[in-house]
């Protein structure tokens, strides 16, 4: 029984552990933070991405505590709407908050996998027997595999592979997001308002009327901050969205008390290969893109992936890590494609731009388009069946 050590407790991270358990392995997850992570804005999910998780026996628990889509609705000055973009558009088939995801697929990989939250992976040292690892605070161990499902900012891909420069390109805009007090009425879906180079929304929380929370988006240089000072994330964002019309001085006055702010910038992560030797990458570490890339379905479908070319090749870890990737490489990059272009869609630098993608998208056909592009992009994957994970059987068959 193989021991493997998964860095990240978010979603690529448990869904990892749980089909590895299913095949006989031994995972461990590390979390820097102290318990399951309960913010987030909402993902979504369709196409290939829906049988892996019905494959996992979670989908049923995902529609529970889905939002039913989140209808994005345009508007100007006034409040009056130019353009609204149907729930299925962001939503997918099945569109659930982040952080009842990364419930979810924790408490079903928790019976597979020995949890270890609030540490980090502070040094690698590979051998011909394992991977030698370093942690803050536990005790030194060693494993089989090392692989890093900790996002684009991966501590495993930084110590396997070098600075972050090397492998995230920023794609021209930062986003942001946090809860406002004292909107209601909302319901499921939100409002945005644009000028140029800019974007402010406020939409409704599915389950609790009384909640809401805003997202914006903005062009900008890479804006280097601290990840962990809230007070500089601050000063950022109301620098940058200063002036705006409409309610964003409203939204912009519950920055002060946010706690559970989100800021980040759009970015894209191109990494070459995904593995080396006894350590590899998966989700964001390997193939992020911030927003709109659709990244919580792939680091679920890519988990599946992994987890079976590893059983399939027994203890050849080499031919399970290049068959991993050979399959999921160019169906990842189809993904990222469409984070690339999310900024530019939500805030586009000049007025008319604005203008033609509302005029392009009130035509019913040009909706449908869009619509058919992200369906494409989640089916273009002929997904592969793992007798070890179906049927948890020990590793090494196909």
């Amino acid at each position: 029984m193989r021991s493997v050590l998964i860095s990240g407790a978010g979603i690529a991270g448990p869904a990892l552990a749980y089909w590895l358990g299913r095949a006989g392995y031994r995972p461990t997850i590390v979390e820097i933070a102290a318990a399951p992570r309960r913010g987030g804005s909402a993902v979504d999910f369709r196409g290939g991405h829906l049988t892996v998780l019905e494959r996992m026996g979670v989908l049923d628990a995902l529609r529970e505590v889905q939002t039913g889509g989140s209808p994005m609705r345009f508007v100007d000055a006034a409040g009056r709407r130019l353009m609204e973009l149907p729930g299925d558009f962001a939503g997918g088939e099945v569109e659930v908050l982040r952080g009842d995801l990364a419930r979810v697929l924790y408490e079903h990989s928790r019976p597979y996998a020995e949890y270890v939250f609030g540490d980090t992976v502070t040094a690698l040292a590979q051998t011909p027997d394992g991977v030698d690892v370093t942690f803050a605070h536990g005790p030194a161990r060693t494993f089989d595999l090392v692989i890093g499902a900790d996002g684009v900012r991966s501590t495993v891909r930084r110590l396997a592979y070098g600075p972050h420069e090397r492998y995230v390109s920023h794609q021209g805009y930062h986003v942001a997001s946090w809860e406002v007090p004292g909107f209601s009425g909302l319901g499921r879906g939100s409002l945005l308002y644009n000028e140029p180079g800019r974007m402010i929304s406020v939409g409704g929380d599915h389950r609790d009327p009384d909640r809401a929370y805003a997202f914006a988006v903005f062009a900008s240089p890479p804006i280097d901050h601290p990840r962990r000072d809230l007070d500089r994330q601050r000063e950022i964002i109301t620098a940058a969205l200063g002036g705006l019309g409409w309610q964003a001085s409203r939204l912009l006055a519950a920055l002060p008390q946010a706690s559970d702010l989100y800021f980040d910038a759009i970015c894209r992560v191109d990494v070459t290969p995904w593995s080396r030797g006894r350590i590899a990458l998966l989700g964001d570490a390997a193939c992020g893109a911030t927003i709109g890339g659709m990244g919580a379905g792939t680091a679920i479908v890519g988990a599946y992936v992994l987890a079976g070319e590893l059983a399939a090749a027994g203890d050849d870890h080499t031919v399970a890590f290049g068959r991993y990737e050979a399959l999921l490489g160019d169906y990842a990059r189809r993904g990222q494609q469409g984070g690339e272009n999310t900024g530019k869609f939500l805030a586009p630098r000049r007025g008319w731009t604005a203008r033609a993608r509302n005029a392009l998208l009130n035509r019913p056909y040009f909706m449908n388009l869009l619509l058919k592009a992200a369906d494409d992009r989640t089916n273009a994957l002929d997904l592969p069946d793992y007798p070890a994970l179906r049927t948890g059987q020990q590793h090494g068959t196909r």
